[in-house]
């Protein structure tokens, strides 16, 4: 009796269909939280060793950068719009600021220049106010409302362009020229971005409004702290 045997297709033969790519698991909440602190304290860190390069120690002596590292942090520890959202998304960016400070106060010190943290510091006092525009602008830059992104365009830009305005004013005789200008140089295109992804009359004149009020706070908070 003959046996007929069929042989079907190779098991380990795989449809070219059949294969599809996992999709990327999400990074848990608290990992990004962790990431966004550390690099906080990171920041400090390179900002000490940054006011030793005469090419970056103008930027390292500046606040406009630390205000966008703090807002792009938190942007990177996961806010989103939500009722909760904007106060924890404040709260983190005065701890990333401040954090910020205490990575600058103990890589100085290491390096075996003196420096003090306290509470009484005019920048640690001010790492608060900033934190909480910092935290805000997070949020209202990913918002879905025209007038709120416009807003925190302004903001950003105001923060940028009014420091660079104080120190062509003050202490450009000793920094020279070229950091300040390019910091109005991105304020101001921070602020034409706004303007032109407002779609409204009302947004652009939030960005308008936000940056030239802001300019003008962010120059008196200067002179409050004296120069």
């Amino acid at each position: 009796m003959n046996a007929t045997l069929s042989a079907g297709p190779p098991a380990a033969a795989a449809s070219p269909t059949s294969s599809s790519s996992a999709p990327c698991p999400a990074v848990p909440a608290a990992v990004r939280v962790t990431m966004a602190l550390s690099g906080a304290l990171l920041a400090g860190v390179l900002t000490s060793f940054g006011q030793a390069v005469p090419a970056l120690s103008s930027v390292a002596n500046s606040a406009g950068p630390w205000f966008l590292v703090a807002v792009a942090l938190c942007i990177g520890a996961g806010v989103r719009a939500g009722r909760f959202a904007l106060p924890l998304a404040m709260a983190l960016g005065v701890v990333l600021l401040e954090l910020m400070h205490v990575g600058y106060w103990a890589t100085t010190n290491l390096r075996g220049y003196p420096d003090f943290l306290s509470l009484t510091n005019p920048w640690v006092l001010l790492g608060i106010p900033a934190g909480l525009l910092a935290g805000a602008v997070a949020v209202f830059v990913r918002s879905r409302d025209a007038r709120w992104r416009a807003g925190a365009f302004g903001v950003t830009a105001a923060i940028l362009i009014g420091e660079g305005v104080r120190a062509l004013l003050q202490v450009v005789a000793t920094t020279g020229p070229v950091t300040w200008v390019v910091e109005i140089v991105v304020g101001v295109l921070l602020l034409a971005v706004g303007v032109g992804t407002a779609r409204s009359s009302v947004g652009r004149a939030v960005a308008l409004g936000t940056a030239v009020v802001g300019t003008v706070g962010v120059l008196g908070a200067y002179l409050l702290l004296g120069g």
